[in-house]
């Protein structure tokens, strides 16, 4: 505290002061003794990302940039809807910020192995997992974490598809993780948002829509909206969503190794994550492919990103179904 504060009793809790948990969440890395409705954690790895290395970085600078949301007690105002976000979360202290997956350098099945520990445990606690990326090979072991509860669906943001076939032993980079998402016994749909990449292979497109997958071109997603893609699954369906931040438009994100041109703005993606979180039942999230080793100096590809985490929670947290899944889990922790 510094001595101004001391005079006036306040903390100003400036953004460049402190310890960068999730918009200062608690931290708490005791999971057995987890006590949130909603847990933050990072998934620092990126030897996934066969270009440039530097996503590894996302979760420590999305921290950093969200420090510069400022009411911590009170919630967080939109004066576009006048609504206020995560009013009880903040002053209840229910979001925790449970540190990162442990990497394990050139060991990518231990670190997966960790990551889907990670999930599993949050989610023993009757926690929302919000992951924080790394590259998007990371989405595999969180969703597979999952894997002992009721069955979900998949919603993936992405420029591409993601959905490489496995080659030799070339299998955990960041162009396979749907390959490993689809076919999983609790993955009951897997759509495929805002695909337009030239470097994403037709065969790999072909594949996964041959496997049962939904794939929706930026094209496509302009005729139908928002609306269109929460239609994709029943109405309170069980739904994760991952995000790749390369969904929106590469000059609104040059921290990300792979923008691509012609994406989302920022507009259409969170009005899109709004309608989600209305109709259906967001289990877990993560978002991706943050590297802050390329953004500009201010940051804003990171602070983007914190932008979209904290805006999607303040939506999902503020539906019927959630309060209702908050009192359920007070009662199941006694």
């Amino acid at each position: 505290m510094t001595s101004s504060s001391k005079r006036s009793g306040i903390v100003l809790d400036r953004p460049f002061v402190g310890i960068p948990s999730f918009l200062r969440a608690p931290i708490q890395s005791d999971l057995d003794t987890l006590d949130a409705d909603i847990a933050v954690f990072g998934v620092p790895f990126d030897e996934g990302s066969p270009f440039l290395a530097g996503s590894r970085m996302g979760p420590r600078a999305i921290r950093e940039h969200s420090l510069r949301f400022t009411s911590p007690d009170a919630g967080f105002y939109d004066p576009e809807t006048g609504r206020v976000y995560l009013a009880h979360e903040m002053a209840n202290k229910t979001i925790a910020d449970v540190g990162d997956v442990d990497v394990w350098p050139t060991d990518v099945h231990s670190t997966f192995e960790n990551a889907s520990d990670l999930t599993k445990a949050v989610l023993a606690r009757g926690a929302l997992p919000v992951m924080l990326g790394g590259d998007h090979s990371v989405t595999y072991p969180v969703v597979r974490g999952f894997e002992d509860e009721a069955p979900l669906h998949v919603i993936h943001f992405d420029a591409h598809i993601d959905y490489a076939p496995f080659i030799h032993d070339l299998r955990f980079t960041n162009v396979h993780p749907f390959r490993h998402i689809s076919p999983m016994d609790h993955v009951l749909s897997l759509a495929q948002v805002g695909i337009r990449s030239l470097r994403s292979a037709e065969s790999e497109i072909t594949d996964s829509i041959d496997d049962g997958n939904r794939v929706m071109t930026m094209g496509e997603f302009r005729k139908v909206g928002p609306d269109g893609v929460a239609e994709l699954v029943a109405r309170d369906a069980r739904t994760y969503v991952s995000i790749d931040v390369d969904v929106l438009d590469l000059s609104l994100v040059p921290g990300c190794v792979s923008a691509e041109p012609n994406g989302m703005s920022y507009a259409e993606l969170r009005d899109t994550l709004v309608t989600i979180a209305e109709r259906c039942d967001v289990v877990g999230f993560d978002l991706v492919e943050v590297n802050p080793t390329l953004d500009v100096g201010t940051g804003v590809t990171s602070y983007l990103a914190a932008h979209t985490v904290l805006e999607f929670l303040g939506n999902i947290c503020r539906q019927p179904r959630w309060e209702r899944r908050r009192e359920n889990r007070v009662r199941t922790r006694g």
